[in-house]
């Protein structure tokens, strides 16, 4: 057993009985700055946690003596704070279920790909970081309204934060209403963790990033042969959050067929995989989201009256930043906070008064992960430790209309030259302004298209 610290801030525990994978995987989360220590068995695995705190724990599924599954159970009862990943063979994946079920974070198939697994710590990295730091959070707020990872000072959101707790603790189906990067992901996850099912899995599902085939082999998965690429069985999520909550993201965009699917689903909690006869049966929460006006979409036909019923028992709309400014002060200090801990800033980096003038004034279209992406941007930038309004993206530069109607623009202009202006900054990386946006690649392509935003650099 052998370990490094590095300086990003997440311990993984790597535990693999194969030398060769362990050895390689190992090196490679290194050189990828993570502190890693390395156990070739179960037992060894335990005793490296008594010694040290650890974020992760990307386990084998089968090693001789304590197999994957039961250091799971192991580690789940002596420090149920660790998220963990199995890593089994495509011929496992039924037991890779059954660690899921069992509160396995997610899990990776042999062979791998060294860059998937690291995309992938890379990312539950960013959750335990966005975990610790809203903690940080909270024992300063005091008072502040709090729920799971979210906080907010404004009155709006606590009285949203309280219903949704109430909302958690029944059975009852949810729709969340809000504009992109108003932490939609982030709600259903807190209402999950509140809830009952908080240890099973949480499954979410992005309906805009698929097309139409591949959504619904994601979603119900398919049988071994039901098309040319389906060399074996794939259980969808619909398998995978059994006992969990299966989280819906932009369920306005999924087709008509895939509507009706659903809605059987949902009415029958019960259905056959791709290319197969047997019914399976599911006790499942669904929890769906949307930017979109829904009950416009419902009324000019393009989403099922009938479906919509379904998914809307109970709706929580969460409010655009510009709607409770009071909590801008406050996110935007967490954020710095955090890139200044990430960037291993010593000194302590605060908002100076123009800059914070800046953020009150700019509308953020993109809404709390835009802010995000502005205070990243600026630690980035900063060269004292006080944000100064240069140090903040071009865009919250800018000075806006003073009034009169010469100022006066419709949304769909506003939103055409914001995007137009994100594209400008990012050079034409659709990539990065969809993330700065807080929208998906397939969506800011059709804007693009729509508003004949003329196209350049790389997607």
């Amino acid at each position: 057993m052998h370990s490094v610290s590095t300086n990003t801030g997440l311990s993984v525990l790597l535990v693999d009985d194969e030398e060769i994978v362990r050895e390689s995987l190992y090196a490679w989360l290194k050189g990828e700055g993570y502190a890693v220590t390395a156990a070739g068995s179960g037992e060894a695995a335990l005793e490296a946690l008594k010694a040290r705190a650890v974020d992760l724990a990307l386990i084998d599924l089968k090693m001789p003596g304590m197999d994957g599954i039961e250091l799971l159970k192991r580690i789940r009862q002596a420090r149920p704070e660790v998220l963990c990943i199995i890593v089994t063979a495509h011929g496992s994946i039924d037991r890779a279920v059954e660690a899921m079920k069992l509160g396995a974070y997610d899990f990776v198939t042999k062979p791998f790909n060294p860059e998937e697994v690291s995309l992938l710590v890379q990312r539950i990295g960013d959750h335990v970081n966005l975990i610790r730091e809203n903690r940080i959070l909270k024992a300063k707020v005091g008072n502040q309204a709090a729920f799971d990872a979210m906080v907010s000072c404004s009155d709006k959101m606590g009285r949203l934060f309280e219903t949704a707790r109430q909302v958690a603790a029944s059975k009852a189906t949810v729709l969340i209403l809000g504009e992109s990067g108003t932490g939609k992901e982030l709600l259903a996850q807190a209402i999950h963790q509140e809830s009952a099912r908080r240890d099973h899995p949480f499954i979410p599902v992005s309906c805009a990033a698929l097309s139409e085939s591949l959504l619904e082999d994601e979603i119900f998965g398919h049988e071994k042969g039901a098309f040319t690429d389906a060399r074996e069985e794939r259980k969808g999520k619909f398998e995978l959050a059994h006992r969990g909550t299966l989280f819906l993201d932009e369920i306005g965009d999924i087709s008509p067929k895939l509507q009706l699917d659903l809605l059987r689903v949902i009415q029958e909690r019960e259905f056959t995989r791709l290319g197969g006869s047997k019914l399976i049966r599911v006790d499942v929460r669904i929890i769906s989201a949307t930017n979109r006006n829904i009950e416009k979409t419902v009324f000019e036909g393009g989403f099922r009256e009938d479906l919509y019923y379904r998914l809307n028992v109970i709706t929580l709309a969460i409010p655009p930043l510009r709607e409770r400014k009071e909590d801008i002060p406050l996110l935007a200090r967490h954020f710095l906070h955090k890139f200044a801990m990430e960037t291993q800033r010593e000194e302590e980096i605060a908002l100076g008064r123009e800059a914070m003038r800046l953020l009150l004034d700019y509308p953020f279209p993109g809404n709390v992960r835009e802010l995000e992406g502005a205070m990243e941007h600026a630690v980035i930038l900063c060269k004292g430790n006080v944000i100064a309004p240069e140090d903040l993206p071009a865009r919250l530069q800018r000075p806006r209309p003073s009034g009169g109607e010469e100022g006066i623009r419709s949304l769909e202009e506003l939103e055409r030259a914001h995007i137009a202006a994100v594209l400008e900054e990012c050079a034409g990386n659709v990539s990065k302004a969809s993330r700065i946006l807080g929208i998906d690649r397939s969506t800011l392509y059709l804007k693009i298209e729509k508003y004949g935003i003329p196209k350049k650099g790389k997607g």
